[in-house]
């Protein structure tokens, strides 16, 4: 599968939840590709820090080229078993060609006003997208609100937004799991362990990847 963790709005925790994916799935024994089209690099500097602490490394590569994107994914789709592409931030030419060649593209955001009008952005670069690809997009929330309202608020105005269905799990706001991701980690890698975020990200992952 290829999946994009995209959204045109920064700061939503894509690049965590990328190098989330991406690990959880090497350390379940998947050959996986975690492909960097940001110009920050996040996600590829997350790997470089595992990789310089020892542990076993997972194949990355940085592309914020669009065009150069897309050229290298399709070429090596055939290698792995999964692609996760971090792409977006902003409206890019890596995030419109990965939409382009993804299967799945999963738009984090988080429950506050701005996140969720910006869904409207990455709405039309879909459907932009679509007439290319019928690529499926499901919506996740991201450094959730354990208590409140906007959880369910921005799942109501999600139902506003047409071609992004909501994932059924969720990510709740948790430093463990952007510590972990800092230190190239796995949230189960990760020390001291946090049993909720665990079942969080677990969760999603298996969702997506129908464990």
């Amino acid at each position: 599968m290829i999946l994009t963790v995209g959204n045109t709005k920064g700061g939503v925790g894509k690049s965590t939840i990328a190098v989330q994916l991406a690990l959880g799935l090497s350390l379940d024994g998947k050959k996986v590709w975690l492909v960097d089209g940001d110009r920050q690099a996040t996600s590829l500097g997350a790997i470089t820090v595992r990789a310089e602490s020892g542990r076993t490394p997972i194949a990355a590569a940085a592309y914020s080229d669009g065009a150069t994107l897309r050229a290298q994914v399709t070429q090596q789709r055939g290698a792995y078993e999964h692609i996760i592409i971090d792409a977006g931030g902003r409206d890019s030419t890596a995030l419109r060609a990965a939409l382009t060649i993804s299967d799945v593209v999963l738009v984090p955001f988080q429950p506050r006003s701005f996140d969720v009008w910006a869904l409207s952005d990455i709405g039309s670069l879909l459907n932009e997208a679509r007439a290319v690809r019928d690529v499926r997009a499901l919506a996740m929330l991201n450094a959730a609100d354990t208590q409140g309202n906007d959880n369910a608020d921005a799942a109501e105005a999600l139902a506003d937004v047409p071609g992004i269905e909501l994932l059924s799990a969720r990510v709740n706001r948790r430093k463990s799991i952007a510590n972990a991701s800092g230190a190239g980690l796995y949230i189960d890698e990760y020390r001291p362990r946090d049993a909720a975020a665990s079942a969080e990200l677990n969760a999603v992952k298996n969702i997506l990847f129908q464990y």
